[in-house]
């Protein structure tokens, strides 16, 4: 999972809902997130995520990344691919609306 925090606004961060997000889904979905990759995260939100981080489980705190310098950048575009990511993080790929996604069907 990525979060671009590119247009993120002071007015428009909702610590809370932030919270009350990771609260929902670590006990109804443990171990589905393989890892969160954190982009452009404004000055402000450094201490809003101090705040957040305090109600997040170890292990999920483990999973996410804050990408703030060139090598981490580097280092997601060599996880998730970079014919996966959109040109505007650096990658090739390019945005599917979600509702044209098609999953290929699981066998049984």
């Amino acid at each position: 999972m990525m979060m671009d925090m590119q247009n993120l606004g002071y007015k428009n961060v909702d610590a809370n809902g932030f919270i009350s997000g990771f609260q929902i889904l670590q006990p109804y979905y443990p171990g589905r997130l393989a890892k969160i990759y954190i982009l452009n995260m404004p000055w402000f939100f450094k201490s809003v995520w101090k705040m957040i981080s305090y109600v997040i489980e170890k292990d999920t705190l483990n999973k996410i990344m804050i990408v703030s310098s060139e090598e981490e950048r580097q280092e997601v575009i060599t996880e998730v691919g970079m014919e996966v990511l959109p040109k505007e993080l650096g990658g090739i790929g390019m945005p599917v609306p979600l509702q044209d996604v098609e999953a290929p069907r699981l066998e049984c």
